[in-house]
């Protein structure tokens, strides 16, 4: 069974996220749905509650696993055992950043592969820091997000959105 990583900081985990998860576990035996804990940014939630906005966003991929890591991302592949990381690329800045991440991420772990979803067209733009933008304005993201997350984000905001 091959085992995959698809790390990230998902603050919050957006339709997007969702969406290459699903494509990965439809090709992949395990996803190992990596919420990264100290990523260094400001973050809206805690990693407990990304790790249960995701783990209920993801509850009906039956081979998907939601675990918290920190540290290198290479470290916690060789600890889950996976030898693929999942990513997903929205445009052209996204190709660059995710290629010198590949390179310096095989010269940590030569065994480690990196393959690359696609964003679908109607995520495209969509970034969780777009995303809080838009709900820190009171603009709509219910189409962007689980409405759990939604619910969540508003909780958080005290905003509608």
């Amino acid at each position: 069974m091959i085992i995959a990583v698809y790390p990230g900081s998902f603050d919050p985990i957006t339709n997007g996220h969702i969406d290459i998860a699903t494509r990965a576990a439809k090709i992949f035996g395990k996803v190992i749905f990596g919420v990264f804990r100290t990523p260094d940014k400001r973050l809206l939630f805690t990693t407990e509650e990304r790790i249960e906005l995701a783990r209920k966003s993801l509850s009906h991929l039956r081979n998907v696993e939601v675990m918290p890591f920190s540290g290198l991302t290479v470290q916690f592949a060789r600890e889950v055992n996976a030898h693929v990381m999942v990513r997903g690329l929205r445009m052209g800045a996204d190709f660059e950043r995710e290629f010198e991440m590949a390179m310096m991420n095989k010269k940590l772990f030569p065994d480690l592969e990196m393959v690359c979803f696609m964003a679908s067209q109607e995520y495209q733009f969509l970034s969780s820091s777009l995303l809080k933008e838009v709900a820190a304005l009171d603009g709509n993201i219910s189409y962007l997000v689980p409405p759990h997350v939604a619910d969540a984000i508003r909780i958080k905001t005290g905003k509608k959105c």
